[in-house]
């Protein structure tokens, strides 16, 4: 009876496994990057209309004026400090998608735990260093407002949360499984919506209602997929007891990790600069910019599941050698991510009206708003093909190279425009032209980085390609 127990249950796990992995190295890659995309990029929508409620909530019910700008302007500096250790999740999608292709089963087990125990080291670590220093980093960004250093602080406090469940989310990607992540996501985004209104309709919390109505949503969010690594009886089971960082794998999660995380955070400070000079123009100008950050962030978000999908799929035919296959994911993505960004980016830009209509009603920081969404939201695909061959080095297992390409094509060019062309032709007082003077920068360093980024894949391919199959000629390797 003993023996036939204990082969019903691994023929459960084994129809588990199918349900709930898949295989990304085999049949049509170009449909399964779609459906792979799809419910990320819903993902990532959802998330930003919950973000969208935040706003408009605190925005219209609040009462108080500076509301809007006080949130949206922190969205840099939280992007600056996060991203650094959100980058790490990175090291554990490849590695654990690379992992799944050599059908190393074990060694995603240690992955897991590993990723666990690190996100909850830095989570706190995060959530100390924000609340501690939030008030000079404000200052630095000639930011004064109040409502900013109280939301910055109540947000950091979920911190250990929201990484914890960016690397649990990281980890199911990297097995083909995006909905379940969805899912937890949408259920602790309409929880936050929810509590927004009572917060700040009913309570009159304003920034600080919007605060703990995020933290609350994270939190729940990052219970309901622990619990789904933690009753999984697959590869990826979570247990406490198996809570220890395996030096092999972190080892491998920091070198390609590492370097996304740094390229972020680095990337982050061209942003905090050009959110710095926007909030010279005063109030007024910050708001106009949160609206039109908060809608071309649903073109971004919309590329950004084609970035984690080449890293995904990457990094299984990495694992699994199937040379091709690699080939045709990257043709592919550039394609999906053209795509997206034409289509939802062109689409907002002509329904811009009605859209930063829900922001504000105020038509000078429409105005500004719809400064900025000429230079984003048109040429986004640049922006794109920029991340999607970022993610494909990586994928590769190559992820200094475009750590140094972003910081040269990006944070430097941005920067150098910043204070030698930017800061040098203003005008006084600060007018429109201005504007147009600052975020122009956005499309010329993407074009220059995607450039770089192509050229630098043509150079490490031959390696790559080479190292997986060693009888291939290099006169057989085509682009």
């Amino acid at each position: 009876m003993q023996l036939l127990h204990h082969v019903k249950i691994h023929n459960t796990n084994n129809i588990n496994k199918k349900k709930k992995t898949k295989d990304l190295t085999t049949g049509n890659l170009f449909v399964k990057i779609l459906l792979f995309c799809i419910p990320l990029a819903l993902m990532g929508i959802l998330q930003l209309l919950f973000n969208t409620a935040d706003l408009i909530v605190v925005s219209r019910y609040s009462g108080d004026e500076e509301a809007l700008g006080a949130i949206g302007s922190t969205t840099t500096l939280i992007n600056l400090l996060v991203n650094l250790f959100m980058g790490l999740s990175v090291g554990t999608n490849v590695v654990t998608a690379k992992y799944f292709g050599e059908k190393n089963y074990d060694g995603i087990g240690r992955v897991v735990h590993t990723s666990i125990l690190i996100s909850i080291i830095f989570g706190f670590f995060l959530a100390i260093f924000g609340i501690t220093f939030c008030d000079s980093l404000l200052t630095l960004m000639h930011n004064d407002l109040e409502l900013s250093r109280t939301y910055l602080k109540i947000y950091f406090i979920g911190m250990p949360f929201n990484l914890l469940y960016n690397f649990a989310a990281a980890i199911l990607r990297a097995l083909g499984d995006t909905k379940r992540p969805m899912i937890y996501l949408t259920i602790g985004g309409i929880i936050n919506v929810f509590l927004n209104l009572i917060f700040v309709i009913q309570f009159d919390l304003s920034v600080a209602g919007v605060a703990i109505a995020t933290v609350i949503s994270q939190v729940i969010s990052c219970i309901l997929i622990m619990i789904t690594l933690y009753r999984s009886h697959e590869c990826y089971q979570f247990r406490f007891s198996k809570l220890i960082v395996s030096k092999k794998e972190l080892l491998e999660i920091i070198r390609i990790g590492l370097p996304a995380g740094v390229q972020s955070s680095i990337f982050s400070i061209s942003n905090v600069i050009i959110q710095s000079s926007v909030n010279l123009f005063g109030s007024s100008v910050m708001n106009g910019n949160t609206a039109a950050t908060s809608v071309e962030g649903f073109v971004y978000t919309s590329m950004n599941s084609v970035y984690h999908a080449s890293l995904a799929f990457i990094g299984q035919n990495y694992g699994a050698k199937k040379i091709k296959n690699i080939k045709k994911v990257i043709i592919y993505c550039l394609i999906i991510v053209t795509m997206i960004a034409t289509v939802l980016g062109g689409s907002l830009f002509l329904l811009h009206d009605s859209v930063l209509g829900l922001y504000t009603n105020v038509p000078f920081e429409k105005d500004v708003a719809f400064i900025r969404l000429h230079y984003l939201c048109l040429p986004y695909f640049l922006c794109g093909i920029m991340d999607v061959m970022c993610g494909c080095l990586r994928g590769l297992g190559y992820s200094t190279a475009p750590l140094i390409v972003t910081i040269i094509g990006v944070v430097g060019f941005r920067i150098s425009w910043i204070y030698l062309i930017f800061y040098n032709n203003l005008s006084d007082p600060l007018v429109y032209t201005d504007l147009n003077l600052l975020f122009v920068s956005y499309p010329i360093s993407w074009i220059i980085t995607f450039t770089v980024h192509v050229i630098t894949y043509f150079i490490v391919r031959k390696r790559v390609y080479r190292k997986l199959d060693p009888t291939l000629e290099l006169k057989k390797i085509p682009a």
